[in-house]
């Protein structure tokens, strides 16, 4: 036989797999006829433990004299088992997801931040979930926590504030890359919260107001200093045009009229002023 005609082995499978085999093969047939036996005298009662169904979000990945039993994970649907010497476990393959605890992380400007997050995954191959890993959900979850710190610090506190979105692809992408032997598929990860300490917050909020009184006082000088360029405009108007200040005084009076009623004396027309302003 060459090199080619060889038949594939897993990785991990020792060489001595086929001479287990054949010493393992009697005890396999005499478990198997002493099950199929116990079936059929205990018939139809025993109809009760032979079959059993998954859900359509279910599948089964059966274990047969503690070999994984040809042909993948079964479901959905009915399916077969013998019950002395077969062992099924039900995996779901619906999306999870898990609050990965507050970490306590010193980021690159050597700022302690609190930062917690949650992750959303599933289950794409029953049979590696199984067999490659104890228990799946356990390992993703101490693998999310060690990841969100790995990553977070190396990011600047501004960057953990200001790039959420890119940091929680990135987490996505090594955690899917990390998990891909067990059968498992990160789809998302969300930053949930980052957790400031009081001292910062503090001079963070200082910081922001002296930065928003600063804006209000250069809002402020541009105003006054517009309302000056107008009010200079219209004196140049009205020393051109001495009629606009008898329309001006006018308007003054309806606009005092309009907003109290009361009578107000002025003791010169404004007739006499002009000609007096003239002379």
């Amino acid at each position: 036989m060459n090199e080619r005609e060889r038949p594939l082995r897993l990785s991990g499978e020792p060489t001595e797999q086929k001479g287990d085999d054949q010493n393992m093969g009697v005890c396999y047939y005499i478990l198997f006829g002493f099950s199929f036996f116990v079936c059929c005298i205990t018939f139809p009662i025993s109809l009760c433990f032979v079959f059993r169904t998954v859900q359509e979000y279910e599948r089964a990945v059966i274990f047969r004299a503690g070999r994984l039993l040809p042909g993948g994970a079964k479901g959905p649907g009915l399916f077969f088992i013998l019950p002395c010497i077969d062992e099924f476990r039900v995996i779901d393959l619906r999306t999870l997801s898990f609050d990965v605890p507050p970490q306590e992380i010193l980021s690159k400007d050597s700022v302690t931040v609190t930062v917690d997050a949650v992750v959303y995954f599933r289950v794409q191959n029953p049979t590696m979930s199984v067999v490659n890993v104890e228990n799946f959900k356990r390992s993703t979850e101490l693998l999310a926590a060690t990841t969100l710190r790995n990553v977070l610090g190396t990011k600047t506190l501004a960057e953990v504030l200001s790039s959420r979105e890119s940091i929680s692809s990135h987490m996505q992408s090594v955690l899917d890359e990390a998990t891909d032997p067990w059968g498992v598929k990160v789809e998302r990860v969300e930053i949930k919260d980052v957790r400031l300490p009081l001292q910062l917050q503090r001079a963070m909020a200082a910081e922001a107001e002296a930065s928003r009184e600063a804006r209000a006082k250069v809002i402020a000088a541009q105003g006054e200093q517009n309302a000056s360029r107008a009010l200079k405009e219209a004196a140049d108007i009205i020393a051109e045009a001495p009629n606009a200040l008898q329309l001006r005084y006018l308007q003054t009076l309806q606009t005092i009229s309009a907003e109290k009623n009361s009578t107000i004396i002025f003791p010169l027309p404004i007739d006499l002023l002009s000609s007096w302003m003239e002379n």
